[in-house]
């Protein structure tokens, strides 16, 4: 009972703090640009953290150690693939973007694409803006599903119940401090979020007995090709399966709620320095996310468990004392928190900014856009909790696999379209438009056609390796075809 207590203690801290921060920025937000961008008045710490914190959802600390613990050393591609994907976004789009859509006057990815390209038509706009609000719908309806996961773990609270505490918290911070909230809240949760994924794994390895336990237990598994980084596979199998792992790096050169915070730094010379922390963030918090999985699964030998994803808060419960589980299941709860807010907020711009400003009422104030701004948040995260309430019944809700599919119609959608732009002068209004409708439909196809998901070779694809590589191929092709009638602003 006095663990339980220091536990909830450590939460219920916690969750002060993102209240109070919630309160606190609400009176920074006076235009629309505060809203969602902080008025890119950001320091590059902020924004880093921000960044790290908002691009590594439930799927790191719930999704990654479950598929390590239940599949083996081949999710090693996973975080590699990653990590490659973080360094290459801040390298090669970070500086450029932040420059350009100031340039351009832009505080949204869909209004970027149209005042890059000079669109009246505004059919860029409305197409990346539907792309951004289904998508992120999904991505944050995963958010609500993993922390239902951990308060039910952690406190034997009802799922349902667990996913409505989660809906309340983010929506009141997100709608009452807008980014700058975000931002702030995100900078606490990635200092969470990174001690989650350094001290439960020296703990788990502790306990088993250090890491010659570990080695004992992957020579002599009864799994078939836990042991190996490609799952026992050869040949081509072995291709795809490297080629899933790699795969998840595609999806960060283009999620929006990643790039509006190069959009929002202060200073862009700072984001040199940005990508040195980060990619160092990086790298500690996926090798603790697979230590985690693999640690877990010499600790468990022998039992078994209905749903790995809870494998994270049931060690810290067991191997912590409560008020540092308290703390640390509070990064869990960090990770989809500071994912969610950020998703909420990109639709959210997407549908207030870029239509109801952009067509429906150009002259509205600031002060109405604030408040269309707010009520959008709210109706966007009542529907993502309603998908997310529809998968806890179907019994469908496994975090690691919605987030996959939002990740990929994000990342193919808008990743070869963003770095053409940003690269290739020759790219066109009509070779963006097609990179981002082949990026969303191949990843919408391929997901609900079972062979191209599990019948190749008997791997399955992710989605977004084929979505992404074919928007690119897209965009080259049209670009190339329609260069000459563009206009283009310079």
């Amino acid at each position: 009972m006095e663990s339980s207590s220091a536990t909830l203690i450590g939460f219920v801290t916690y969750l002060v703090i993102i209240f109070v921060v919630g309160l606190l920025t609400f009176r920074y937000n006076k235009t629309i640009s505060d809203y969602v961008l902080a008025g890119r008045r950001l320091g590059i710490w902020v924004v880093t953290f921000s960044e790290r914190a908002s691009g590594e959802s439930a799927w790191l600390l719930l999704g990654l150690p479950a598929a390590l613990f239940a599949t083996g050393l081949l999710n090693v591609w996973v975080s590699i693939g990653c990590c490659t994907g973080i360094l290459i976004s801040w390298i090669a789009i970070a500086k450029p973007l932040r420059e350009q859509s100031e340039k351009f006057s832009a505080i949204t990815l869909p209004e970027y694409f149209e005042n890059r390209f000079n669109d009246t038509s505004h059919t860029i706009k409305y197409v990346a803006a539907t792309i951004i609000v289904i998508f992120f719908t999904f991505y944050v309806a995963a958010q609500f599903i993993g922390a239902g996961k951990v308060l039910e773990a952690t406190f034997g609270i009802d799922r349902q119940w667990g996913m409505m505490l989660g809906v309340g918290i983010i929506l009141f911070y997100t709608i009452m401090g807008g980014f700058m909230a975000v931002a702030w809240t995100d900078f606490v949760q990635a200092f969470l979020m990174i001690g989650t994924l350094v001290i439960l794994p020296v703990a788990i390895l502790i306990e088993i007995g250090g890491w010659g336990a570990v080695e004992t237990f992957v020579a002599g598994s009864e799994m078939a090709g836990y042991a190996s980084i490609t799952g026992g596979k050869t040949g081509l199998a072995a291709v795809l399966l490297i080629a899933t792992g790699l795969g998840w790096g595609f999806g960060y050169m283009a999620q929006p709620h990643l790039l509006v915070r190069f959009m929002a730094v202060k200073n862009p010379a700072e984001l040199r320095k940005g990508a040195a922390i980060g990619i160092t963030w990086a790298v500690v918090a996926f090798w603790g996310a697979m230590f985690i999985g693999l640690f877990g699964a010499v600790y468990m030998a022998g039992q078994t468990l209905d749903d790995p994803e809870l494998l994270m808060p049931l060690l810290a419960n067991q191997l912590l004392p409560g008020w540092l589980a308290g703390i640390l299941i509070s990064g869990a709860i960090a990770a989809m928190m500071s994912t969610a807010d950020s998703q909420l907020l990109v639709a959210t711009s997407a549908v207030a900014e870029d239509v109801y400003h952009g067509s429906i009422n150009p002259g509205a104030g600031d002060r109405r856009l604030v408040l269309i701004s707010r009520i959008t948040t709210l109706v966007i995260g009542l529907v993502a909790f309603g998908i997310a309430y529809y998968a806890w019944k179907e019994n469908k809700d496994f975090v690691f696999s919605i987030v996959g599919f939002a990740w990929s119609g994000l990342g193919s959608a808008f990743g070869p379209a963003l770095l053409f732009t940003l690269w290739w002068k020759k790219t066109t209004r009509q070779g963006v438009l097609a990179g981002m409708l082949t990026g969303s439909i191949v990843t919408i196809i391929w997901r609900n056609i079972d062979y191209l998901k599990n019948g190749i070779a008997g791997v399955g694809l992710f989605e977004i390796v084929p979505a992404f590589l074919l928007a690119a191929l897209a965009v080259w092709l049209v670009s190339n075809a329609t260069y000459k009638e563009t206009p283009r602003r310079v």
